[in-house]
């Protein structure tokens, strides 16, 4: 990975842990994705007539990218019915990695030197760890553990999908903006029927973080694929996730949220995985 490939991908992290303080700040979570996604789709939109059309070969990666992503969101969203924030989302994204990882090395093809590989565990070790700073009486809701490994699963699976998709759309702008266009849809309609006679009422509370949280998401995802194109998925994955990193900080400067050394152990051993593989050959 190229260091203008990891500053990139690392900008990408910044915008994933600013959108997901929003989604956490925000009382009806469902709603608030579905603003953010449908603002997705009204970009895509206004993009697609001035991107490339996506060649045929890519078109099942991104159906196969809508229905992976509807069901993150799902297994997510009851991750949270079940378990607390601080327990849920360090296990759904810090091992999604480490499955990246597996599929792209034993399945794709890819390689990784031993000290890439190695820092992909220490980055999914440091994030995973996370979620010990609050003890873990957070996970005896058996459900909240399942849920929250099956959303890392689903994460897992659209990014290969969408790295794979990328590659063969022949462009990660196409592919990204195409896939935006049909992601937002399944959601939508779900929370229209899950909220339906209150959605309204949450709607004209959220919008206008919903907005801003769907353009810097879009963003986000756009760095991702188009990083998946210049370097090995499990890296670009592995690098992604220390957007934790950046959402305990957000969490301490805006949200005063209480910094303890269990959380900056867990912290600083992300930054030294991303330092390793930075520095990996």
């Amino acid at each position: 990975m190229t260091t203008g490939v990891f500053a990139m991908v690392i900008a990408a992290a910044v915008l994933h842990a600013a959108w997901n303080a929003l989604v956490k700040v925000n009382a009806d979570r469902l709603v608030m994705i579905a603003i953010m996604m449908m603002s997705q789709v009204a970009v895509a939109m206004l993009v697609i007539p001035f991107v490339a059309f996506p060649t045929p070969e890519s078109w099942p990666y991104i159906w196969a990218s809508t229905a992976l992503n509807t069901a993150y969101c799902v297994f997510l969203i009851n991750a949270y019915r079940y378990g607390d924030l601080s327990h849920v989302y360090p296990i759904s994204r810090g091992s999604a990695p480490l499955i990246v990882a597996f599929i792209s090395v034993l399945i794709v093809g890819e390689t990784l030197s031993r000290q890439a590989g190695l820092s992909v565990v220490v980055i999914a070790l440091g994030i995973m760890s996370l979620t010990l700073t609050r003890g873990a009486a957070g996970f005896s809701e058996p459900r909240a553990l399942l849920f929250a490994l099956g959303t890392g699963i689903f994460i897992a699976g659209y990014t290969v999908v969408d790295g794979l998709g990328a590659r063969l759309a022949d462009s990660a702008h196409s592919y990204t903006f195409w896939v935006h266009l049909f992601n937002g849809i399944p959601i939508t309609l779900l929370a229209l029927y899950l909220r339906r006679g209150q959605i309204a009422a949450s709607v004209s509370k959220s919008w206008k973080a919903g907005l801003f949280g769907g353009v810097i998401s879009l963003l986000a995802y756009w760095i991702v694929i188009w990083a998946m194109t210049q370097a090995p998925m499990a890296l670009v994955s592995a690098v992604r996730e220390t957007s934790m990193v950046f959402a305990v900080l957000f969490g301490v400067f805006f949200l005063k949220e209480r910094l303890d050394l269990a959380r900056l152990a867990s912290t600083g051993v992300t930054l030294i995985g991303a330092v390793m593989l930075k520095m990996s050959r």
